[in-house]
């Protein structure tokens, strides 16, 4: 019996466009804010573009090989903006904020369709809900779910900034658990990545793991394509298909 659904963030609650226009925009805007604080970049928004690019998947490497998440000023000293040499001290100050603008404000980010419609009725079946998100902002999650107008329905938040590691890591799964009072075999995980939300909730062998499917991701998950890599119990298209696989799984 399933009684707890836990969520990703990022392509599972709502998905991600990247576009070259809002990267640079976001460059730009990047180089003001630190300037108010009296860091000056010696760069162009459209190098600063595409150097925050490279070094955000370098780090992105790194995290998914440590399964470690580090504080966000050190995650803009010494990966985002390396180049740079600014110092976490002088960072400090102005990280969540540069770590919460990264993902609203360099990023389109659409909520997936039916979102609020679909959590209604998972909540009016009698299913108690989380998130568990991989993300280096400490305030994104909770400012998305309140927009999207979901954030009642969730009662816990647990991010890999806050507690320091990341998804596959199967810590972070147990925290939640812990949080709500459930067991991983009644609770079950619903992200759209194999290498960190399919192999993470196997890791915490939760009860039920439901994968929805995002062309846009599959590059992350290029070592997952053989025989012997984690599988979901279902994988759907649409956000809207979660009820009926709960009532299908929770009648047998």
């Amino acid at each position: 019996m399933i009684t707890t659904v836990l969520f990703d963030l990022g392509g599972t609650l709502h998905s991600v466009i990247k576009k070259e226009d809002s990267m640079r925009r976001f460059a730009e805007r990047l180089i003001r804010r630190l300037s108010d604080y009296g860091i000056l970049l010696d760069t162009t928004p459209e190098r600063l573009a595409l150097s925050l690019h490279e070094n955000a998947e370098t780090y992105k490497h790194l995290s998914e090989q440590t399964r470690t998440e580090l504080p966000a000023a050190q995650i803009w000293n010494d990966h985002y903006l390396r180049e740079f040499h600014i110092g976490t001290e002088r960072l400090a100050p102005i990280a969540e904020e540069l770590s919460f603008l990264y993902d609203y404000d360099r990023l389109t980010l659409m909520r997936k369709p039916h979102l609020k419609e679909t959590i209604e009725a998972l909540h009016g079946m009698g299913l108690r809900m989380g998130v568990v998100s991989n993300i280096i902002s400490t305030s994104l999650v909770p400012h998305m779910l309140n927009e999207y107008g979901i954030a009642q329905y969730m009662e816990c938040i647990v991010m890999s900034s806050e507690v320091g590691f990341r998804k596959p890591d199967p810590r972070i799964f147990d925290i939640a658990l812990q949080k709500m009072g459930v067991t991983a075999a009644e609770t079950a995980y619903v992200g759209d990545t194999i290498s960190r939300d399919v192999l993470g909730a196997r890791n915490a062998h939760l009860g039920l793991v439901i994968r929805l499917n995002n062309p846009s991701i599959a590059h992350r998950d290029a070592a997952f394509t053989g025989a012997d890599a984690p599988q979901a119990d279902f994988v759907i298209s649409e956000f809207c298909e979660l009820p009926e696989i709960f009532r299908t799984v929770n009648k047998r």
